[in-house]
């Protein structure tokens, strides 16, 4: 993706994890996004996983960093969409429409109950904990992509832009809990990409 990078620092092969790890985290993703961290126990998690508690706490030594390995495992895959558009659209135009696009198609696809890191910090009002501290890096991290982005595209003030969709990818994944996809997905659409036109440069110098 022109002018977004993975922050992959790291050039070695990463070793897959162990069948059991993967279990816990796929529980706990499923789990804690669809009825809240602090109401799901370990007990409840360790038997969806099939797993011991003892190779749980092996894993993870308790549930704090099963919490942000689940933040994390979003976090990865939020950055995996954005890399799977820079590959396939190199455009810096049609990316802006392409990051509306999949914005729209995850309220509707896959985060139905809400922002999974909104949600979790309303679960940690500690802002100096591990979780808070993890979740505002990905808010930079996607505040900040969504700026290279813009500017990619030529936007003007593309500061501006990315704090505008931040602010409205936040409110529709939250409205599409409360009030329905099909009444905010397209209301999401028509604000972004208004938001982007006001900021193409030939309506800035228009106006």
């Amino acid at each position: 993706m022109r002018g977004i990078t993975m922050d992959a620092t790291d050039t070695t092969t990463p070793r897959r994890p162990s069948a059991a790890r993967t279990r816990l985290i796929d529980s706990a993703t499923r789990l804690f996004y669809e009825e809240g961290i602090h109401t799901v126990g370990v007990d409840r998690i360790i038997e969806e996983a099939a797993v011991t508690r003892a190779t749980l706490y092996k894993q993870f030594g308790g549930k704090e960093n099963l919490v942000l390995a689940y933040l994390r495992t979003e976090d990865e895959l939020l950055r995996a969409m954005f890399a799977e558009a820079g590959a396939a659209v190199t455009d810096p135009t049609e990316l802006v429409d392409a990051v509306i696009d999949g914005i729209a198609a995850d309220i509707r696809l896959r985060h139905t109950r809400g922002c999974p890191f909104i949600n979790a910090a309303a679960e940690y009002p500690d802002a100096d904990g591990a979780v808070r501290q993890l979740i505002e890096e990905h808010r930079e991290w996607f505040r900040s992509t969504l700026h290279a982005v813009a500017q990619g595209a030529g936007l003007v003030r593309p500061e501006e832009v990315a704090a505008s969709l931040v602010l409205l990818r936040d409110a529709a994944l939250v409205g599409g809990y409360l009030d329905g996809e099909e009444r905010v997905g397209p209301a999401f659409e028509r604000t972004a990409r208004a938001v982007v036109a006001s900021h193409s440069p030939d309506t800035s110098r228009r106006a």
